[in-house]
Order: C-alpha cells, then structure tokens, then sequence
C-alpha cells in the first residue's frame, strides 16, 4: 500500500492556527530523509516564509552541569507569564545505537512542557556537526510561522555545537559555573568570543563566589576586541532553579536586540547567516547526491577500508571517488 499523501495546504492551514500537532507534524516532516518528505518540507517552508523572521531568536549553551535546562524552563516560564510563546529547540546528542535523542529534554522540562503557550522538541543530532540537528534552521522558521515569538535554541554544549548555534541566532548566551577554571578558561575554548552575554548560574549556592567568577569574566573580556563596537558582552550572576537574576538577563536581550536593530547589525548578521545556510545546504545535497551515485557506491567500502588500513594515501583515494562520480 503506498503511504497517503501530505496535504501542505491543510498543514500550512492549522500551523498557521497555531495547532501544536501541526508544528510537531511540520518539524517532524523537515527531519524526515524520505525524498518526498524534503520536497514536501520546502514546498511549506516556502509558503510559510513571510510568516517568518518575527522572533527573537536565543541561543543558549554551557557545559553539561551548567543547569541550562533548570534555566531555559524559569526563563520560559517567565515569559509565557509576561505573555509571550516560547518554543524551545533542544537539541539532543544523538544515540549510537538509534540516532535518537538521549537527553529527553522534555521530562526535564517538566512545568513548561505542559504551558500551553510552549512549545518543546527535543531533536536528535543526527550526526551534524557540532551536534546541532540538521534541520534546526528549518524547525526554527516552523516555530516563527506558528506564532511562537521567543525560539530558544538549547545546544548539548560540547565540541563545536556552540558555533553552529552561535550561526542561526540573534544574540548567543553561554551559562558558566562559578569558580569554574581561571579567568581565561572560557578564552581558550573560544566560548567567550562568540558569546554575546554570559551568565554564571548557579548564584544562589554561593553568591560571593559567583560574583567573584563575573568579575574574573569581566576582566578577560577586556584583552578582546568587541564582536560589534556598539555591543561589550555584559556578564550577569543569575540561577536557574530560583529565578534570580533572569528578568535582567531578558532585559539584556531586548537591549541587544534593539541595540542591534538601531544600527542594523541584526539584520545583517540575519542575512549572512542565511547566506551560509544556503550553502550549508547545498554541501548537504551534493554530498547526498555524490554518496548514492552507484559507481561511488561500489568503490565506497574497498575504498576506505584501503585508506584505514593504511594502503593508499587520502587524497588519492578522494580522486579516486571524484573520478568515479565523473570530477
């Protein structure tokens, strides 16, 4: 029996509703690898993009331990109070035995999964770098359409995660433990270059040394040159599990966003990263197009096993492929 076919129109209908099924139909069709789910997907994301670009748009990221679930479902819940629709997009490290997700933010999430003004999904990484899912962009602009005003995008923070994320959002927050390493500990993992705000959580355990921590923080921002000369990346204490702190960090955010929008620095940093998705995306395809080739297909294993065992040279076995797919 051939599977039915995806009415868009009636889909594009009820998200547009703000029917929460839909959103979760909608994301789960843009995840999808059936060919005619992704052309089905664009179909949707074409017909929804003026209904985009609305929200702010949050990433948030830390080590594991930094409490940025405890943190995203206060601050969430905050705002859904204050009025606002949070969608929250947490993306999952994937399983390697399944590819699905491990973390199960949700049951983590506990009081805000069951707001009716929130929205949470956790998705897996399907082996995308950084563990950022492949389809974030996409779900993202899903959310926007369906109403949701504040999308918040929560990495698994570790590796190269928090450059991606860093490259789909409007303003970048990385959450730090107090006392957690030297001043120049986050310099040399480059987390404080590509924050645009840091916040050391976990203040009400010890409010002292969290300050003390803040202002380490605030002593390494200075050996940097700002990201945007408009723009010096405040640090905050806050905590997560009592909610101090956490309307200050969302009036930093609506002064970013409005500093950055005086000066037009968001929607150029918007257009840039659109510009890199589109490429993004194109590597996808052809590196899709080049893997299903049948004469790659065929050289594929030998191949490799060839460069594993040490028997043939990586850029000759590269040629090899290339030559094979007729480059």
């Amino acid at each position: 029996m051939s599977p039915p076919v995806l009415d868009i129109a009636d889909l594009e209908r009820r998200l547009l509703a703000g029917e929460r099924a839909a959103l979760a139909r909608a994301i789960t069709l843009v995840e999808s690898r059936r060919p005619d789910h992704q052309a089905a997907a664009r179909d949707l994301l074409q017909r929804l993009m003026p209904r985009t670009g609305a929200a702010q748009r949050v990433g948030i990221t830390g080590v594991p331990g930094a409490g940025k679930s405890t943190t995203i479902e206060s601050l969430g819940c905050a705002l859904t109070a204050a009025g606002h629709r949070v969608a929250v997009l947490a993306v999952d490290p994937s399983s390697g035995r399944h590819g699905g997700s491990i973390l199960g933010d949700k049951t983590r999430m506990e009081r805000l999964s069951i707001d009716p003004n929130a929205f949470i999904r956790p998705s897996p990484s399907g082996g995308a770098l950084g563990g950022v899912a492949r389809k974030t962009r996409e779900a993202m602009l899903l959310c926007e359409a369906a109403g949701f005003d504040v999308v918040i995008v929560e990495t698994v923070g570790v590796g190269q995660s928090e450059t991606v994320v860093a490259d789909m959002v409007d303003i970048f927050v990385a959450l730090l433990i107090p006392g957690g390493g030297d001043e120049l500990q986050g310099i040399k993992k480059g987390l404080i270059e590509l924050a645009d705000l840091l916040v050391i959580n976990k203040a009400d355990a010890d409010p002292a040394k969290a300050e003390r921590s803040a202002r380490d923080y605030r002593n390494a921002l200075h050996i940097l040159t700002p990201a945007h000369r408009d723009w010096t990346p405040p640090v905050l204490t806050a905590s997560g599990l009592t909610g101090a702190g956490l309307d200050t960090l969302w009036s930093q955010i609506r002064r970013h966003r409005e500093v950055m929008t005086a000066n037009g620095a968001r929607a150029s940093r918007r257009a840039d990263q659109d510009a890199r998705w589109m490429w993004a995306m194109v590597n996808d395809r052809l590196t899709e197009a080049f893997r299903a080739a049948p004469a790659v297909a065929a050289l594929v294993d030998e191949t490799e096993g060839a460069v594993r065992a040490g028997d043939l040279p990586a850029s000759a076995a590269a040629d090899r492929l290339l030559k094979a797919f007729g480059l």
